[in-house]
């Protein structure tokens, strides 16, 4: 009884404290850099047989995407840091909405490297927005249920991993291009997107935000917390920033090849076939993971050990699709996404915890580990490129092995001794 008490005052503190509006708008980014995603994985299959490249070479749309996050990240934690979380999301939002609307003149111009142009441009605004709205999600409220927020707003990026390839690819694999510009497809995606994502920006100018000040541990902390050697200090942000880049270059790699496996291990099935496949069968049991982790299991299990069973269950599912066993593979290989659901959140949150003035900073280093989606996709596309693409799966087979390892012992909250 006193526990019920107890979280209906936490729900009533969080909306007096003017909390629920900026929480309901910030959660909204979450779907925004989810579609942004998800049409990735669908340009990916779409480049390859437009300009006949091998795989690993249009994995170079990854590098590039997540490549600037890595550029950005800290540029992004500074921009926090010195105009507060606000400002640095409206930034965000236009520099996003700025590359969506790049895309027209780039089908005009009809060269891969423009396009590259843009994603990097988008890369730059979402890394904003994710340096600021994973954290921001874990201190808006009580600070015992901010693995939980997390995770309920990362369930809305699910929603948008789902909406991404099923829009991205009933637009670009439906035929719209023309003998004279094969590219043309491609924008109308990112034009609805671009200007979502500006009514977005509109919101977030006039919507008051509180002012929210990070827990502090020490006066010595936060006296040096502008010191990246503190972050260093704490083992477990350290295996975190390891943990992220792994998944990150799992998920990637993952969805980079979804429509490559399928329709090479199931040639019954076609492109937009595989999309739908990817949309409902994948990213909605990504979004189905996510939902249920935030609002059921982690009430009864904790972060940490939920982040543990679904790693090893990955490593399960990801033997299966390396194995090449048709239909029994392909459910396993959007079986994973369901398993993958927890993941960022969930190390971004244990990553972060009892951080205090660090916070900022080690937000924009966790974001930078993104950088894994840069390069593991490449590696993959070589692998499938030389052998075949099932064995390239072996790849995030060895990233969930890690993933494990951290939710097992990686995550425990230890300061590292320094005299």
């Amino acid at each position: 009884m006193t526990s019920d008490v107890s979280v209906s005052n936490n729900k009533q503190k969080f909306v007096y404290q003017g909390f629920l509006i900026p929480f309901i708008l910030v959660t909204s980014l979450f779907f925004l850099w989810g579609f942004a995603h998800g049409c990735i994985d669908v340009l990916n299959k779409h480049f390859q047989e437009l300009l006949s490249m091998s795989k690993a070479k249009s994995a170079f749309l990854q590098f590039v995407f997540y490549g600037g996050y890595f550029l950005m990240a800290l540029p992004a934690g500074l921009l926090m840091q010195k105009a507060g979380y606000k400002k640095g999301i409206i930034f965000g939002l236009l520099l996003f909405a700025g590359g969506a609307f790049l895309m027209f003149p780039a089908t005009l111009m009809q060269t891969f490297g423009s396009f590259l142009f843009c994603l990097f441009i988008i890369a730059c605004g979402l890394t904003c927005l994710e340096t600021a709205a994973n954290p921001y999600t874990t201190i808006l409220g009580p600070p015992e249920s901010g693995a939980r927020r997390i995770n309920f707003s990362q369930s809305f990026n699910g929603l948008g991993w789902i909406a991404g390839p099923l829009v991205g690819g009933m637009l670009i694999f439906s035929g719209t291009g023309t003998s004279e510009n094969k590219f043309a497809s491609i924008a109308l995606p990112y034009i609805l997107i671009g200007t979502l994502v500006l009514i977005v920006a509109i919101f977030f100018w006039r919507v008051h935000f509180p002012q929210i000040k990070e827990d502090t541990q020490s006066e010595n902390d936060e006296a040096s917390s502008g010191k990246f050697s503190d972050l260093l200090k704490h083992p477990h942000f350290v295996l975190a920033v390891v943990a992220q880049f792994f998944y990150v270059a799992a998920q990637t790699g993952i969805n980079s090849f979804f429509i490559n496996y399928v329709t090479e291990e199931m040639p019954a099935i076609n492109n937009l076939e595989a999309s739908k496949i990817l949309a409902f069968g994948g990213f909605g049991l990504f979004w189905l993971g996510r939902f249920t982790g935030s609002t059921i299991f982690m009430r009864i299990i904790r972060p940490n050990r939920l982040l543990a069973f679904y790693a090893i269950m990955n490593v399960i599912t990801m033997a299966l699709v390396v194995s090449g066993l048709g239909w029994i593979s392909v459910i396993a290989l959007f079986s994973t996404y369901f398993f993958m659901s927890v993941m960022f959140p969930t190390i971004f949150a244990l990553g972060i915890k009892e951080l205090g003035p660090l916070t900022k900073k080690a937000s924009s280093f966790l974001v930078m580990s993104i950088v894994g989606g840069a390069l593991i996709p490449v590696l993959m596309g070589r692998i499938a490129d030389v052998s075949t693409m099932a064995l390239g799966f072996i790849v995030p087979l060895v990233c969930f092995a890690f993933i494990f390892y951290f939710g097992i012992s990686g995550y425990k909250v230890k300061k590292s001794r320094s005299h």
